[in-house]
Order: C-alpha cells, then sequence, then structure tokens
C-alpha cells in the first residue's frame, strides 16, 4: 500500500491529479524482482496485447534473450503460446529452454535452421536494440504474421518490399504502455507468478554494474538495493 499526503496549502487537484500514476504491486511478487516489470515487463506486454499477438494456441517468436526477451518468453508461455527464441548466442540455448520454458531454439545465424523455420511462426517482437536484417525473421512469418519491434537499433531499417507484400505481413513498433495497460500487467504477472530475472546489488557497486552492462553481462536486470545500501553507510 501506498499513502500520499497533503501539506496545508497544497491543491487538492494537485494530490487527486498524482494518485492517477500509483500503481498496486500483487502481493505475491516480490517487490526486487517485481520493480523492473515497470520498464522491461510493460515494453514487452503492451504490444503483444495492442496488436492482439496473445491468442493461445499461436505460435510466438522472440527474438533476442535479454532484458526485455527474457520476459517475452515468459509472457508467451503464460497466454498459451508455444514460444521460439532466436538468438545469435547458441550459449543461450539451455537457458532459454530448460530455465524459462521456451518450446523451440534457432539460432539466427544458421540459414539451414532459418530456413527449417519458414512460414511457420504467427506474431515475433524483436527486442534487440543490434541492427539487425528484417527480412529472415519476417520470412519465419505465416500469412498475415506480425513483427514488433520494441529495441531500438541506431541505424535504419532496410526491408526489402517483397517481404511485407508476398504474405501480408505486418511490421510496427512500440514504446512503453498507458497506465491502465501498466497496472493490467504486473496483476497479469501477479496471477501467474511471474517476476524478471534480476541481479540485486548495493549502490557501491553501480560503477561495476555499468561496465558489465556494456559486456552484456548481466542477466537479466541490475536492481539498486538503496534501503540496505543506505544502512550500511551509516
Amino acid at each position: 500500500m501506498m499513502a500520499l499526503s497533503c501539506n496545508a496549502g497544497t491543491p487538492q487537484s494537485w494530490f487527486a491529479n498524482k494518485t492517477r500514476f500509483v500503481l498496486k504491486m500483487p502481493t505475491n511478487l516480490p517487490l526486487d524482482a517485481a520493480a523492473p516489470l515497470l520498464c522491461a515487463g510493460i515494453m514487452v506486454y503492451s504490444p503483444v496485447k495492442h496488436y492482439q499477438m496473445d491468442v493461445a494456441g499461436k505460435h510466438f517468436g522472440v527474438v533476442g534473450l535479454g532484458g526485455l526477451g527474457h520476459m517475452a518468453i515468459k509472457f508467451g508461455k503464460a497466454f498459451g503460446m508455444t514460444v521460439t527464441v532466436f538468438s545469435t548466442s547458441p550459449s543461450k540455448e539451455k537457458e532459454a529452454l530448460e530455465v524459462l520454458g521456451a518450446d523451440q531454439f534457432i539460432v539466427s545465424k544458421d540459414p539451414e535452421q532459418m530456413k527449417a523455420a519458414a512460414g511457420t511462426i504467427d506474431y515475433i517482437i524483436d527486442t534487440v536494440s543490434a541492427s539487425l536484417p528484417l527480412d529472415p525473421y519476417l520470412s519465419t512469418l505465416k500469412l498475415d504474421g506480425k513483427l514488433m519491434m520494441v529495441g531500438i537499433p541506431v541505424k535504419r531499417l532496410s526491408i526489402h518490399s517483397f517481404s511485407l507484400t508476398s504474405a501480408r505481413w505486418y511490421v510496427g513498433g512500440s514504446g512503453t504502455g498507458v497506465i491502465k495497460e501498466t497496472q493490467e500487467m504486473p496483476d497479469f504477472c501477479g496471477e501467474h507468478n511471474s517476476t524478471c530475472m534480476i541481479e540485486k546489488i548495493p549502490i557501491s557497486y553501480i560503477n561495476t554494474a555499468m561496465e558489465r552492462l556494456e559486456k552484456v553481462d548481466v542477466k537479466y536486470r541490475f536492481v539498486i538495493d538503496i534501503g540496505n545500501s543506505l544502512k550500511s553507510e551509516n
């Protein structure tokens, strides 16, 4: 529970407006692992819901296994879909299948594996910020398939027009969700007892954490334990 108080003279309208941005977290979720849901969680959940990519029994593809990708896998399974992970790193296969529960793992650098997946996926969410060619992923989509981007590559996208017209494929993107969706998302996570995989760190570890982030050496979100950090400093 969170309480807000007004000082004497504070307009009641100010207080009322601020409460619109207060979210209630399910009591069964640990707050440290639930905190990144308000970033990684909603960035994935919003496009999945908005573009109706949450249909049980469908085949859901996740490009990239990181801070966003691991939540996409969890959401896909919670919605009752078959989940396939695309990654350039073969070393992530065990994590994807055995830890996160994905159904299939495809090394996207392997032309034979990508060819075998042609026309098998209903929806894809691309969580990678690196500049990747989209045409190989689009070729794995079924008729009327959708590919939605939440990663932000630096370079401009390049897509052959035939990739879009040959099978009525959709390409779109999403940033984050509105407050209504942002509350709906932790409620959904509470029902499925689902949170982010995190590493909890003290404030004193921040510089090292930043160095590790540059090396993509984190599974899958750093969470700063401010309370205990301040107690140890005092």
